[in-house]
């Protein structure tokens, strides 16, 4: 994951937040393949031929326009997933989900213009001026800890959030039926965080629909500005209604008195909800419940003419938003529901409203159901866990499905425009507008998809759902484009684009990333369902053409070595230049960059790259793949070209080779700053003295025979305390190493210089249960190996959650604490498969 550069992407200020509507794209209106490569195709082509007649159409520009034309032109091999796959007629039980991680509670269907609902809150009174709006998941709100407690990534989910005094529970069931996904149920319930609280505070829930097209929603009021419902009809849902239920104290239902606002409008543009919210808030409210004194609240002071505001001034084409504001007393519950019109009348009799009791037993229904196949799939209690570790695993698995988001637009991308002559700037291009369903990072912070972080989520993903990961793995295989390649960072749509400064919205076509993706396919190789072998074969020719370019377009300067293409110039400002594209940042690699590099992990990463290739094309029986990907695997899999190329005498263990020196730093130079002083001896071709995670890969993809002489040594330095070894994990980088903790620039604190990360931490894990399970000189050595770091990981990772409520990007090797963004539970909950041993 790039993350060092990404540390400074956090949601911009509101005014960058406006800024960006500028650069939005229409989506295109089917996620069908066919029409939207034809549209894709049409558009791709018009820049292309805009930048070739610019370029002259000569010589190498005829290379430059075809190499620019292909980067945005998607892959002609059959889609991994079935046409039209991600629709109600062939998923109907995933069409809706919680699909918007980056808000604290919302959802949406799974299409190009999908119909959105979601959840704002406010704490009225608490503060002059306007209350604090709460809607999207920020770092520095203020807002936590929450997360999901249960969330089965399919039909259940129950969410706790603290803000301040409060506790939000969020709450939603699906009741399957009909031919467009079903009914679904929300409650929100708000208690104060302490009990026998006297001062109950005044509540403000905002629940909103949206739609992203020409459909028109049609409210029905009632009185004193309350709906009665709303009902609706799109292409996909047919009719539906939505019903604000009457509010009632937690558990029971005593009614309790609200007072409603609402608010009617075209669409802004997602991005911009929060805002138009803010700036229609005034105070000519009262709310009076009968008996009590009357407290003034900020309210929507929203018009009940629906008649005049038909669909002549909605906006034709912007579609609407529909909110509406129930205000009362601390403690109380709100239910809403959704039922559509083919459900309800699918049966011989009208459904029930899901509300109510009935969803007070089906939410516990789905909780006990929950329980018992989380310790059936994971059986972390029949291991002898505790308790907390047995919670801490629900959470893990919980707050990762409940951070898997469907996605849909164009991303910016920077074709590969290396060939001779002389050089032109050439500008990025849209490619074609493409649908991903995908885990994210983290819902605060990274709530988007990253293609090395995907491959992690997969792997306790597959465990529960496989159905899941093969949707996830086909959409991100959906993404390639003519040569290839995927790629590393998705930034799809109003609401994503709307989080990332502009400067970071480019994804060039020469840069690749870890190719994770094959470590749950490997796992598919290993389980025998049908269902993922099915998978496999229609997967089996996008799988083969992203290889092809990663081993390709990643080949190093002598044969069967490989170079990231990507990194940071040597700037005057970076100690060290970066390598985002490996995932590692700013982990120290050669001090001069140059072409004569060769990166270790780039090349294990191929190395099993073959090796599950090869496995699969025995199993799908291609023989022609066969006799293409034999060689390469066997070569790749041979110790003495690994230990030609990457094992240093000097350094005892396995490295990166490039143009390096040891001896630079940051020092101060008034007026700059920190800038970089290279000194003596020079860089010289050698082999570069970085201990910590690079060094390890050979052992962590398990490419190591289990007799080779080199897995002593990597074992020695993960297992030392002055190296690698720290009581909460494998640190990153090793404690006598130069760069260890030292930041990379004036504005670039140390990321993978000394920190314990979880995804890297399992892949150990993963290696020492391999290797304690092989007869050989080291099997005693690497099982104690692992029940020891499996203890201090796994007990960190508790502890700060305990503490703090989060699971984090990462945790200091110097006292265990959590750090870096949060709630992080991306990779991290890889701790969940830590306590299984599941590897």
């Amino acid at each position: 994951m790039a993350r060092g550069e990404r540390r400074r992407r956090g949601a911009p200020a509101d005014g960058a937040r406006t800024s960006e509507r500028s650069a939005r794209g229409g989506p295109a209106r089917r996620e069908g393949r066919g029409g939207r490569a034809r549209g894709a195709a049409a558009g791709a082509a018009l820049a292309v031929v805009v930048l070739s007649l610019a370029l002259g159409l000569s010589g190498c520009w005829l290379l430059a326009w075809h190499r620019a034309r292909r980067a945005v032109t998607l892959h002609s091999a059959p889609p991994a997933l079935p046409p039209d796959s991600s629709s109600p007629a062939v998923a109907p039980d995933l069409f809706w989900g919680t699909y918007r991680p980056h808000v604290y509670f919302g959802m949406k269907t799974r299409s190009p213009q999908p119909l959105l609902t979601g959840l704002m809150w406010a704490q009225q009174g608490t503060t002059p001026g306007t209350p604090k709006l709460r809607h999207t998941c920020e770092q520095g709100d203020g807002v936590g800890p929450y997360g999901w407690e249960f969330h089965d990534g399919l039909s259940f989910g129950r969410q706790h959030i603290q803000d301040g005094a409060l506790r939000l529970t969020t709450e939603f069931v699906k009741r399957p039926g009909g031919q467009h996904g079903g009914n679904w149920s929300w409650r929100v319930t708000v208690e104060p965080q302490a009990s026998g609280t006297s001062a109950l505070p005044l509540v403000s829930l905002f629940f909103y629909v949206v739609t992203d097209g020409k459909e028109v929603l049609v409210p029905e009021v009632g009185a004193k500005g309350q709906l009665k419902f709303i009902s609706g009809h799109t292409s996909e849902l047919g009719d539906f209604r939505f019903t604000l239920m009457p509010p009632t104290s937690p558990g029971n239902t005593t009614s309790k008195y609200g007072s409603y606002n609402v608010f009617w409008s075209s669409n802004p543009g997602l991005p911009l909800l929060t805002e138009m919210v803010k700036s229609r808030l005034n105070n000519w409210f009262q709310h009076r419940p009968p008996g009590a004194s009357p407290e003034r609240y900020l309210g929507l002071p929203g018009s009940l003419k629906w008649e005049d505001r038909g669909p002549s001034g909605q906006g034709q084409g912007q579609g609407q938003f529909l909110i509406q504001q129930v205000t009362l007393k601390v403690p109380f519950s709100v239910e809403l529901v959704f039922e559509s019109g083919s459900a309800q009348a699918g049966g011989s009799q009208a459904l029930e409203q899901l509300a109510g009791s009935l969803l007070t037993q089906a939410l516990e229904s789905h909780a006990e159901a929950f329980r018992e196949r989380f310790e059936k799939t994971f059986r972390l209690k029949e291991k002898g866990l505790s308790p907390e570790e047995q919670a801490l695993g629900q959470v893990a698995l919980s707050g990762l499905l409940g951070g898997i988001g469907y996605f849909y637009g164009q991303g910016l991308v920077l074709p590969d425009m290396e060939v001779e002559g002389p050089k032109q700037k050439v500008d990025p291009v849209l490619f074609p507008p493409v649908p991903l369903f995908t885990a994210v990072p983290s819902r605060s912070f990274f709530p988007r998809g990253f293609l090395w972080d995907e491959g992690f989520h997969q792997l306790v993903i597959q465990r529960w759902d496989p159905r899941l990961t093969r949707e996830a793995i086909g959409h991100w295989l959906g993404l390639l484009n003519a040569d290839g390649w995927i790629g590393r960072e998705q930034v799809l749509g109003d609401e994503a684009r709307a989080r990332v400064p502009s400067e970071f919205l480019v994804q060039r076509t020469a840069h690749a990333n870890p190719p994770t993706l094959l470590l749950p396919v490997a796992h598919m190789l290993e389980g025998g369902d049908p269902a993922d072998y099915a998978f496999l074969r229609r997967a089996f020719p996008r799988l083969r053409a992203w290889f092809s370019w990663l081993h390709q377009s990643q080949a190093g300067p002598v044969p069967l070595s490989y170079r990231w293409r990507g990194r940071d110039p040597a700037l005057p400002t970076l100690l060290n230049p970066k390598t985002l594209p490996s995932g590692l940042d700013d982990y120290p690699r050669a001090s001069h960059p140059s072409p004569t590099e060769r990166h270790l992990d780039l090349r294990c990463w191929v190395a099993l790259g073959a090796r599950v290739l090869m496995r699969l094309t025995e199993q799908l029986g291609e023989a022609e793949a066969a006799a293409e990907l034999g060689p390469l695997a066997a070569s790749l899999e041979a110790e003495e070209s690994l230990d030609e190329l990457h094992w240093a005498p000097e350094l005892g263990v396995f490295a990166d080779f490039g143009n390096h020196t040891k001896a630079v730093q940051l020092k101060t130079r008034p007026p700059q700053g920190l800038v970089r002083v290279v000194g003596r001896p020079n860089p010289r071709l050698q082999y570069v003295d970085a201990l910590g995670y690079v060094s390890l890969f050979p052992f962590l993809l398990r490419l190591l025979d289990p007799n080779s002489s080199r897995l002593g040594p990597l074992l020695d330095v993960l297992a030392d305390s002055r190296q690698l070894w720290s009581p909460f994990g494998l640190r990153s980088l090793a404690a006598t190493s130069p760069f260890y903790s030292q930041r990379n620039s004036e504005h670039d604190p140390p990321y993978w210089r000394g920190a314990v990360w979880i995804n890297v931490n399992y892949l150990a894990l993963g290696a020492l249960h391999y290797y304690g399970h092989l007869e050989g000189p080291y099997q005693a050595r690497a099982a104690k190996l692992h029940r020891e770091l499996r203890a201090n990981l796994v007990s960190n990772v508790r502890r700060q959650y305990q503490a703090t409520g989060f699971l984090w990007e990462q945790y200091s090797d110097q006292d265990g604490r959590g750090m870096g963004c949060r709630p992080f539970q991306g990779w991290t909950s890889l701790v969940l498969l830590a306590m299984a041993e599941d590897y």
